[in-house]
């Protein structure tokens, strides 16, 4: 049956693009490879979940497999989250289709066999606009769509496949990371190479804790400096966040980080260099030392 068929291994991106599916007036149809990952999105409201069972561990094995579900089922669309192991299944799934594929859309919308989509390219400076008819495949990342709330699941199928064996899972092991995730956060207070020294990060963290924010950070100060986590690190390459507010200190904001922030509902900048880029992507910009202006703002909003 035709529908828009979902695949993410993040239940958050799930529920979105089942809500993507509603919206395009399609069957929200998700495919799964654990009946305890089914059973966990049960209550998002998809039509069907199709659980295929096999014989490895390696989701990335069943690119085949999944091709052929979608031909026997006549999908209208493959949409997969935009992660790590997402974006492997959905070129392996393409790949055997051999049909059109779109990589991280900023945007998306189907109609009437249409696949409208938006990406940025090289580095966020260009916007391309594509179309595609007929099944094709697109990568999602999280963020782009309000996530479907309530429902229940009209049908769990289990299908027996055969998966590709010529990859094995030998070992595996936890990502150890630190704090909370700042892609769910509603508040981001983001520190660049304008701080001087890693103490001066409590005057980013005073600040926090006021507004009740989590700290972020462009990538020098992640991977050249060190002082904070990399998944802390915002930017085209790292963290892609969609806060109601987005604080940044002594930012200059090259589209490499600009691409990271640009869907936050306000942007603040605070910067000495009435020049940086920051203030062209701010909705408020101060102009002044962050040394002096943060404190000040600090002070404020406790008394507020």
């Amino acid at each position: 049956m035709a529908g828009i068929y979902i695949y993410s291994d993040k239940k958050d991106i799930v529920a979105e693009l089942i809500n993507f599916a509603k919206e395009s007036e399609k069957e929200a149809c998700v495919i799964t490879f654990k009946q305890e990952d089914a059973e966990a999105i049960k209550d998002f409201g998809a039509e069907k979940i199709y659980v295929l069972k096999g014989s490895s561990q390696v989701p990335e094995n069943y690119g085949k497999a999944v091709a052929e579900l979608l031909k026997k089922q006549d999908a209208d669309l493959f949409a997969v989250g935009a992660t790590a192991r997402g974006r492997d299944i959905a070129a392996r799934t393409a790949g055997y289709l051999d049909c059109g594929m779109v990589s991280d859309v900023s945007s998306l919308s189907y109609r009437e066999g249409t696949v409208i989509s938006q990406r940025m390219m090289y580095g966020g400076t260009v916007i391309q606009s594509e179309e595609l008819k007929g099944l094709c495949v697109v990568t999602v990342p999280a963020g782009k769509f309000e996530a479907a709330v309530g429902g229940e699941t009209v049908e769990i199928i289990t299908i027996d496949v055969e998966a590709d064996s010529r990859v094995r899972l030998i070992e595996t092991a936890p990502v150890l990371r630190e704090g909370t995730d700042i892609t769910a956060v509603d508040t981001v207070i983001c520190v660049g190479q304008g701080l001087d020294k890693k103490e001066d990060l409590q005057l980013a963290q005073g600040l926090a804790d006021v507004l009740g924010a989590e700290i972020g950070c462009t990538r020098g100060i992640a991977e050249e400096r060190k002082w904070l986590p990399v998944e802390r690190y915002i930017g085209i390459s790292g963290a892609v966040i969609k806060p109601k507010l987005y604080i940044s200190m002594g930012v200059s904001g090259q589209v490499q980080h600009v691409v990271g922030i640009r869907d936050s509902k306000v942007i603040v900048a605070v910067d000495l260099n009435e020049k940086a880029p920051i203030f062209r992507a701010a909705d408020y910009g101060i102009v002044g030392n962050m040394y002096e202006i943060i404190p000040l703002l600090t002070e404020a909003l406790k008394n507020a």
